[in-house]
Parts: structure tokens; C-alpha cells; sequence
């Protein structure tokens, strides 16, 4: 019995012992997996934050665009200018005490550019108004008198004569109050004139004189560069046009309202639509050229008077079976896209939160657009803008 009582002892289950989890190596072996995965999430959130932060445009398909509006016929060469300018002085001579502007700023109508020494004509405002003052008083003791003498007339005190020459002193002395009002009036004028103010809006193009110096009026017609006395050059931008200078032999081929492409030096690559405004009536007999007047439909702020031009004046297309074939449909992308590296203009791709450097074959421009003659085809998000360091592959976080 003593023994069966221990072998039953030896079957019995000590639950004092910790047991052993059948989970226990499968989660040791997952541990390891589970810590790279959040590193690499880490990393890759890590990347993603300090991507650069980009703008994106769309590059677009269009057939509005065409090579011109006809076939070239003749060119011309000339300047832009602009069409109403003014050379600005003061109408009385004086010291300039306050100059407000500077080459560059854009003004108004009506606004102050400048002020002059005005001291000694502030001086005759104020003796002119004691003068205004005076006769005022005068007047109205004349007038006093007046009333006076004609009760006593009334009364066959005072003598009709006497009442009569009452009347007179009460002419004499509103003409003299008149005379002070005028003499008032005109040195406030001369005031007034020491404020030089803009006679259009538009945009200083050069200042002529500084704080301290000498103006005085100067005759009209004088050139901008050479006038002296004046006080600044004023230009209104949004009249830019081109005078071009035609052959005599060759006049016969231009008429107002023919189309024509303006190109300037400055900017050889752009070619702005332009309309023949007038030929002048008249040919200049030394150079044996007419001078025609061609504005600008499509000008922008690259624009600046006295740049040199050409002008391509054309011959509008009759068939329009041919302007159809030169109507192509093309691809537009914005300038601020196109960017060059390495001598190559290139374009940056955005795809999947990353950009994919693509080289393109530029055309013409066309105002803040250009042409793409090879490289996309139309739809592809770009980045605008891109930055000096951004590189094929990188990525990159698109701007809300």
C-alpha cells in the first residue's frame, strides 16, 4: 500500500513551477522584424519631412498657337518708345527743396514729384491777403459813409453832391478790394507752382536734377536726354510702340492696321504681335525713309523705351486651307518650369512623390509660356520653379 501511495505521490502536478509559453519563441523571433520595419518607417517619415516643398503646373496642348499671322514682306528697324511722354519742369524758376521720386517709380495723375523754395512767395500770399484784409475794411467804411450821407441827404442836410461823391469812394473802394483779390490770387498761383506734380500716370524713366539745383522752365519739344532745367522724364509704359524707319522704295507695301511681329535685341528669342498704327504723311529727305508707328498688342514689363527693334510687317493669309496646315497643335508649359542644367533646357517630372529630370526642345515663347517642340506630350505635372539642388530620383512634397 506504502508504495502505490508514492508512485500516485510522483503523478501528482506541481503547480508551483512556472510554466513555459508555447508563444515564447515565435514573439522572440518577431521582435527583431517588427523593430526594422519601425525603423525603416522612421526613416522613411524622417525623408519625407525634410523633402523640399514644391509648387507644380501642367503642361498643356493647345492649337490656338501659330508661327505668325502671314507671310513676312518686308522689315524695318527702329526703337520702342513710348507714345505719350513728357519732359517734366517747373513753370517758374527756382531751387529744388524736395525731390519724391526716383528712376523706376511708378506715379499718378496729379501726384507730387517734387516741391521748390517757396518761402519769399508765402511771403506775398500772406501781404497780399493784408492787402485783401485792408481793402476789405476800407469798403466797409466807405459803405458806412455812404449810409450816412444819404440820411443826411434825406434830412436836406448834407447836399446832393456830397451823397454823390459818397457813392464814388464805395465804387473806388470795391475796386480796389477787387484789384487785392486778383493780386491775391495770382501769387497764390505762383505758389502753387512751386508744387511740380505728374501730368499723366506713368513711370520715371530719368531724373534730371537733385535736391538744391536750379529748374526752370524749359520749351517744348526738347529732347529727354539732353533738356536742361528739368526736373525728371516721365513715360507711360502701357503706350509702348515702335517707330521704324521704311524705304521709300518699300512704303508702298505697309498700310494702317497691317499685322506685324516686333522682335527687340534685348530679347532675341521673343517675338511680340504688333499692328501698324500710321505712316507718317511725310519721308525724311536725307535718309530717304518714312517713318511708320507700329503698336505693341502683347508688350510686357521686359519692355523698356528706347530699346532697338525689328519690326516684320506681313502679308495676312488668304487661303485658309494654309493656315489650317500651319495651325499645329503644340505643347505649352509655363517659363518658370524650364530650367538648365548642364547646357540642356530640362523639366522636372513629378510622379509618385518623386521627380524625374527630362530634357526638352524649346520653340518660340509665347508671353509667360513656351513651346515644346520634343520631350513631352501634354497632361505631365512639372514642378515649377525647381530649385538649384533638386535631382532626378529625389523627392520631393507637393505644396497644398
Amino acid at each position: 500500500m506504502a508504495d502505490l501511495k508514492g508512485e500516485l505521490a510522483t503523478l501528482k502536478i506541481d503547480r508551483t513551477r512556472p510554466q513555459r509559453s508555447v508563444w515564447r519563441w515565435p514573439l522572440l523571433l518577431l521582435l527583431p522584424v517588427v523593430l526594422v520595419l519601425l525603423a525603416l518607417y522612421g526613416l522613411r517619415a524622417r525623408q519625407a519631412l525634410s523633402a523640399p516643398e514644391i509648387e507644380t503646373v501642367t503642361a498643356t496642348v493647345s492649337r490656338d498657337v501659330q508661327p505668325s499671322a502671314g507671310t513676312p514682306i518686308l522689315t524695318a528697324s527702329g526703337y520702342v518708345v513710348a507714345r505719350r511722354q513728357a519732359v517734366v519742369s517747373a513753370k517758374i524758376q527756382g531751387r529744388l527743396e524736395e525731390l519724391r521720386v526716383e528712376e523706376g517709380s511708378e506715379v499718378k495723375k496729379g501726384e507730387i514729384l517734387a516741391r521748390l523754395e517757396s518761402f519769399d512767395y508765402e511771403a506775398a500770399v500772406d501781404r497780399a491777403r493784408a492787402a485783401v484784409q485792408r481793402a476789405e475794411a476800407d469798403l466797409a467804411e466807405q459803405e458806412r459813409l455812404l449810409r450816412v450821407a444819404e440820411k443826411l441827404a434825406a434830412e436836406q442836410i448834407l447836399a446832393e453832391d456830397e451823397r454823390e461823391a459818397a457813392e464814388s469812394r464805395v465804387r473806388i473802394a470795391e475796386a480796389q478790394l477787387a484789384q487785392q483779390e486778383a493780386d491775391l490770387a495770382f501769387v497764390e498761383a505762383q505758389l502753387q507752382n512751386t508744387i511740380i506734380r505728374a501730368p499723366f500716370a506713368g513711370v520715371v524713366v530719368k531724373k534730371m536734377a537733385e535736391v538744391g539745383e536750379s529748374v526752370a522752365p524749359i520749351p517744348p519739344g526738347v529732347n529727354i536726354s539732353t533738356s536742361s532745367g528739368a526736373i525728371v522724364a516721365l513715360a507711360d509704359l502701357a503706350t509702348l510702340e515702335v517707330e521704324a524707319d521704311v524705304a521709300e522704295a518699300n512704303v508702298a507695301k505697309v498700310r494702317s492696321g497691317q499685322p506685324a511681329e516686333v522682335t527687340v535685341e534685348a530679347i532675341p528669342d521673343r517675338r511680340y504681335e504688333a499692328v501698324l498704327r500710321q505712316v507718317i504723311p511725310t519721308a525724311d529727305r536725307t535718309k530717304a525713309t518714312v517713318m511708320v508707328k507700329v503698336t505693341i498688342l502683347d508688350k510686357d514689363e521686359d519692355l523698356k523705351p528706347e530699346m532697338s527693334a525689328k519690326v516684320t510687317f506681313l502679308e495676312p493669309e488668304k487661303d485658309e486651307e494654309n493656315r489650317a496646315e500651319k495651325e499645329a497643335a503644340v505643347v505649352l508649359v509655363p517659363r518658370e518650369a524650364v530650367v538648365s542644367r548642364g547646357g540642356r533646357s530640362v523639366v522636372f517630372l513629378v510622379r509618385e512623390s518623386k521627380v524625374r529630370e527630362r530634357a526638352v526642345v524649346l520653340g518660340t515663347p509665347r508671353k509667360d509660356q513656351v513651346i515644346v517642340k520634343d520631350g513631352l506630350s501634354g497632361g505631365e505635372t512639372l514642378v515649377a520653379r525647381p530649385p538649384d539642388g533638386l535631382a532626378d530620383g529625389d523627392a520631393v512634397r507637393i505644396k497644398a
